[in-house]
């Protein structure tokens, strides 16, 4: 079943595509990484494919209304800073918010599962601005998974967390995706992207570099010519694991 596809996305920044025709399908039981070099489109293609930027083509979430696409998708953008200081619990429970105003004891299930799963008990009822910048995007993260959406959308769903947590995280996401639901992460760690996701998307100057499996994407050749990088590929029971040697 696809929750996400685009046609022909293209994305304008003035005259220039900063998204350039990308057409792509998200499926159910998928851990999809969206991966590429500091200014490939990641962010751009997300944001668009959620109609939060004008675009051409066509893509299956933009083309809901705001109510329906909230309920189709969960996104966590990659800003993670939280201003006010309301208490952890209640932050999560924002997540709800599209599935209707009343708690109900689906509602309260929801946020406890995203609770336990971003192992956050012992911080319900704290002042999220108490807390570190890696806790504060834990709390992001679960607020997004209390959502309960079939599709799961992340930017850098790891960026200032600490090495166990960037693995708890990324195992999350996997369970989400292996429990029937689908999940799109932009990763900058690819040696993190291999071992997480199902599929990776590569994006080269806006464009669809590659798409498929981690050990067909992430060539040596690849990395050289997209990410001017010289890198060794080792092949784990865990997936490809890279060696940055050099820059290009």
């Amino acid at each position: 079943m696809s929750l996400l596809s685009l046609t022909s996305l293209t994305v304008r920044r003035g005259a220039c595509p900063v998204v350039d025709d990308v057409s792509l399908t998200i499926g159910t039981g998928e851990c999809v990484g969206l991966i590429g070099p500091n200014g490939a489109g990641k962010t751009t293609l997300m944001r668009a494919a959620l109609g939060l930027l004008p675009h051409e083509g066509q893509s299956s979430l933009a083309a809901l209304s705001a109510a329906e696409r909230a309920r189709a998708a969960a996104w966590m953008p990659q800003s993670r800073e939280i201003a006010w200081p309301i208490a952890v619990e209640d932050i999560i429970r924002l997540g709800r918010m599209p599935h209707g105003t009343r708690l109900t004891p689906r509602d309260t299930q929801a946020v406890e599962a995203a609770i336990s799963r971003m192992e956050l008990d012992s911080f319900r009822a704290r002042p999220a601005t108490e807390l570190s910048g890696g806790e504060q995007a834990r709390v992001l993260i679960a607020r997004a998974l209390a959502q309960d959406t079939p599709l799961l959308m992340a930017d850098e769903p790891t960026a200032g967390l600490d090495p166990a947590a960037q693995l708890g995280t990324l195992d999350v996401m996997r369970q989400i995706a292996d429990e029937g639901r689908g999940v799109l992460l932009s990763l900058h760690d690819l040696s993190l992207a291999a071992r997480s996701c199902t599929r990776l998307i590569l994006l080269d100057k806006g464009r669809l570099r590659a798409d498929g499996p981690p050990q067909e994407v992430l060539t040596e050749e690849t990395l050289a010519e997209v990410f001017h990088l010289r890198a060794r590929i080792h092949a784990t029971p865990d997936g490809p694991l890279l060696q940055p040697l050099e820059r290009l």
